[in-house]
């Protein structure tokens, strides 16, 4: 295992009419950015392991804790949070620091605002990397309908936009035991039971597996959702229709050099599409499940690094 590290002190800054909470390093290597973009539900410091060694490989390292996460802004309105703004503030982040483009990494709903970004603001990205969910095609019918139609109304996608406000309150009356049940590793594969996945394993009582991460580490994911609340976050999927709207007339296919790495017991499926919509892109598949750079994370930064390095 890489030892405990110590993440950059976070600084506040004011961009597309919100601040964001980032953290920065290596500042010396100005002119060579890359960008780190976290899921659901975690916080900038899941790129823990990532950012010593991709200053050491030369790197100026930009960590945001994206709206609505952590002690960055969290706007009331839901549409706030769609993939205009979402991106927009990525693009933002670029101009404060003076840069044209960087190269982006997103790991799941990072990876969807980074799929996004490339769509929507393609020359400011130079190149992709991202973990655990695969590009999304847009098909003929909005998400969250498809969604609905296919899993049912329990799936948490439909749930968190069917009942808006039920998860979000049951989650932050559990916050606790939620992310420590939830940020697990080897945990037995089993049929899921009756009701919503995610309000269930908030009430759970005793989580399964092993743990992620040390108790030290999972009190900096807790003490941030502790003061957010999880309404913001989950906004993000509130949005997936209205995103769909927004993607109608843009170009769907990413001509980005891009890497794509999955672990192999994510339940996040594998695109057979991937290529059509990504035509540069190489597929690595790692052995973890779903929280791919906090896992493996000397693989995760040995097969970004060879990547970047080619």
């Amino acid at each position: 295992m890489l030892k405990t590290i110590d993440f950059p002190a976070p600084t506040l800054v004011s961009v597309n009419g919100v601040e964001l909470e980032v953290f920065e390093a290596g500042r010396e290597n100005a002119g060579n950015p890359i960008v780190l973009c976290h899921g659901w539900p975690e916080h900038a410091y899941s790129w823990r392991h990532q950012v010593p060694a991709l200053v050491a490989a030369g790197y100026h390292v930009i960590v945001p804790n994206q709206r609505g996460y952590g002690n960055s802004s969290r706007p009331a309105d839901v549409t706030a949070y769609d993939i205009d703004h979402l991106t927009g503030d990525l693009a933002a982040l670029l101009d404060h620091y003076g840069y044209d483009d960087a190269t982006f990494v997103g790991h799941d709903w990072g990876a969807m605002v980074v799929w996004g970004l490339a769509l929507l603001h393609p020359s400011r990205v130079s190149k992709v990397i991202n973990l655990s969910l695969p590009y999304q095609e847009r098909g003929e019918r909005p998400w969250i309908e498809v969604m609905e139609q296919v899993f049912g109304g329990d799936h948490y996608f439909v749930h968190f936009n069917r009942q808006p406000g039920v998860a979000d309150a049951i989650l932050e009356k559990n916050t606790y035991s939620f992310l420590r049940n939830l940020f697990r590793i080897n945990t037995p594969l089993g049929d899921p039971g009756p009701g919503m996945m995610i309000i269930n394993l908030a009430r759970a009582e005793a989580p399964l597996g092993d743990p992620l991460m040390s108790d030290s580490e999972l009190a900096v994911f807790v003490s941030a959702f502790e003061k957010a609340g999880f309404t913001g976050s989950i906004n993000w999927y509130r949005n997936l229709d209205r995103n769909w709207q927004l993607l109608a007339d843009v170009d769907p296919v990413i001509q980005h050099p891009t890497l794509m790495i999955h672990g192999d017991r994510d339940l996040i499926p594998k695109s057979e599409k991937l290529a059509a919509f990504v035509p540069n892109v190489d597929v690595v598949t790692l052995d973890c499940g779903h929280w791919i750079q906090q896992e493996k994370p000397e693989e995760t930064n040995r097969t970004i690094l060879q990547w970047l390095d080619r």
